[in-house]
C-alpha cells in the first residue's frame, strides 16, 4: 500500500496491533517494576495492582473512544489539541515524549541488567541501536517482531509461574515493608508505568488498518491479557519469595526460580527478560517517534522531524532523533529514577486524555469512567515521591512555557 508523500501507510492489522501494545506492557513491568511496587505496598501489592488496573482500564476506555473519532498518529497530543485546545495537546505530547523517552531508557537498561549486568550501559546502547534499525524497516517488521517476542516471553513466564506455584511456599516471617495507604497508592502509580503500553496503539492511528474498529478492540484485548498475566505472576512470586524478599529483588523471576529449586531454568528466564525489555523498547520507540512526528507537523518541534521515508513509510528523522535522546538518557540516568519520572509524565498524559473524553457527547457511564480515570491519574501522580514530582513538573512547565511564548496563546 502506498500513501501520499509525508503520510504513513495503514499496514498494521488487529494481531499486530495487540502485539505492539502487549509487548510494551509485558516488558515494561514484569521484570522491572514489581520489586519497587512491593517495596512500597508490602502485603497489599495485589490491591495496588488492582488500583493501577482500574485507572489504566478507565483511561484505556477514554483513549479508545477518542481513537474512534481521531484515527491519526499522535494519540492524546491530537485528542487534547482537537477536544481541549492546542495548549493542552502540546502539554500531552510533551508529557508523552519526555516520559516515554525515560521509559525507553528504563527498558534499555533493563536489557543490560539482565543480559550482562557488568556492562549494563554498553549493552543498553547497543539495544537502542538495534531496535531503531528494526523500526526503520517499517511498522510491519516491528509488529512481526512484537508478535514473536510476546509469544516467547509469555511461554517462559507462564512456565516459570507453574514451577514457582508447584514449589513449597516461602517461609512465613514478619514483613519488612509497610502496607499503609500512601504506600499502596505509590505502588499503584509505579505499576501504572507498566500498564500504559496501550498508548502506543493510539499513537499508531495512521498506520492501523480500519483504526476506528481495530484500535479500541486491540486496546481492550491487550489490557485484559496483561492485567491477567501480572496478577498471576505476582501471586506466584509472592508464593515463592514472600513479601520482603520480593521487595529486595532486582531480578524477581531469577530469585523466585532459584528459591523454588529451579535454578537450571534461570538462563532461559534471563534471556526472556532481556527479550521482553527489548520488545517493550521496540514498541516505545514506535510510539514516541509518531508523537514527535505529529508535533513536528504542527510546528511544535522542528519540522524536519516530520519527514517520512518514501520507501519504508516511517518517520525516519523522528525515530533517529528519539534514539539519540534515549542513548543520552541511558548514559545519564538510572532505573529507579527513570521509572518514577516516566510514571508521573504518563499519568499527566492520561489525565489530559480523560479530560478530552469528557468533552465527547456520551452516556453517563462513559462520563463516569472518564471521571474515575482522571481522578485516578491525578491522585497517583500526586502521591509519587516529591522529588520526582518536582523534577517532572519543572520539565512539563518548561514545555508549556515554550508553547505559550511561541504562540502567545494556550487554547
Amino acid at each position: 500500500m502506498t500513501g501520499s508523500p509525508g503520510r504513513l501507510d495503514r499496514r498494521l492489522g488487529p494481531t499486530g496491533a495487540v502485539a505492539v501494545g502487549a509487548s510494551a506492557m509485558i516488558g515494561s513491568g514484569l521484570f522491572v517494576v514489581l520489586g519497587p511496587a512491593v517495596a512500597a505496598a508490602g502485603d497489599a501489592v495485589l490491591l495496588a495492582l488492582a488500583i493501577a488496573a482500574l485507572v489504566a482500564g478507565c483511561s484505556a476506555h477514554s483513549t479508545a473512544r477518542l481513537a474512534r473519532l481521531h484515527p491519526v498518529s499522535g494519540g492524546t497530543y491530537v485528542y487534547g489539541r482537537e477536544r481541549l485546545g492546542p495548549g493542552w495537546g502540546h502539554l500531552a505530547g510533551w508529557a508523552f515524549v519526555t516520559g516515554k523517552i525515560s521509559s525507553c531508557a528504563v527498558m534499555a537498561l533493563a536489557v543490560g541488567t539482565y543480559a550482562w549486568p557488568e556492562h549494563q550501559r554498553p549493552v543498553a546502547l547497543a539495544v537502542v541501536a538495534l531496535v531503531t534499525l528494526v523500526n526503520l524497516r517499517g511498522v510491519e517488521k516491528s509488529a512481526v517482531a512484537g508478535i514473536a517476542i510476546v509469544g516467547l516471553v509469555l511461554a517462559v513466564v507462564l512456565t516459570s509461574v507453574v514451577l514457582m506455584l508447584g514449589a513449597p511456599g516461602a517461609v512465613a516471617r514478619p514483613a519488612e515493608v509497610g502496607t499503609d495507604a500512601r504506600g499502596v497508592l505509590q505502588a499503584a502509580g509505579l505499576l501504572f508505568f507498566a500498564f500504559a503500553g496501550y498508548a502506543r496503539l493510539a499513537t499508531l492511528g495512521e498506520e492501523v488498518r480500519d483504526p476506528v474498529r481495530t484500535i479500541p478492540r486491540a486496546i481492550a484485548v491487550a489490557v485484559v491479557l496483561v492485567v491477567a498475566v501480572y496478577a498471576v505472576c505476582t501471586v506466584a512470586l509472592l508464593h515463592a519469595l514472600g513479601t520482603d524478599r520480593l521487595a529486595a529483588s532486582a531480578r524477581p523471576f531469577v530469585t523466585g526460580l532459584r528459591a523454588a529449586g529451579h535454578g537450571d531454568a534461570v538462563p532461559v528466564v534471563i534471556g526472556a527478560a532481556a527479550l521482553a525489555a527489548a520488545g517493550a523498547l521496540l514498541s516505545l520507540v514506535l510510539g514516541v517517534s509518531r508523537t514527535v512526528l505529529a508535533m513536528a507537523r504542527d510546528g511544535h518541534l522542528p519540522r524536519r522531524l516530520a519527514a517520512v521515508d518514501p520507501r519504508h513509510r516511517v518517520p525516519r528523522a523522528a525515530e533517529i532523533a528519539v534514539a539519540v535522546v534515549v542513548a543520552v538518557t541511558v548514559l545519564l540516568g538510572d532505573l529507579a529514577t527513570s521509572v518514577a519520572f516516566s510514571s508521573f509524565c504518563v499519568l499527566v498524559y492520561y489525565a489530559v486524555a480523560n479530560c478530552a473524553a469528557l468533552t465527547i457527547p456520551s452516556s453517563p457511564v462513559s462520563r463516569v469512567v472518564a471521571g474515575i480515570g482522571l481522578a485516578g491519574c491525578v491522585v497517583l501522580a500526586a502521591l509519587l515521591s516529591w522529588t520526582t514530582a518536582v523534577v517532572a513538573l519543572v520539565v512539563l512547565a518548561t514545555g508549556a512555557a515554550s508553547f505559550r511564548v511561541r504562540t502567545g496563546a494556550w487554547t
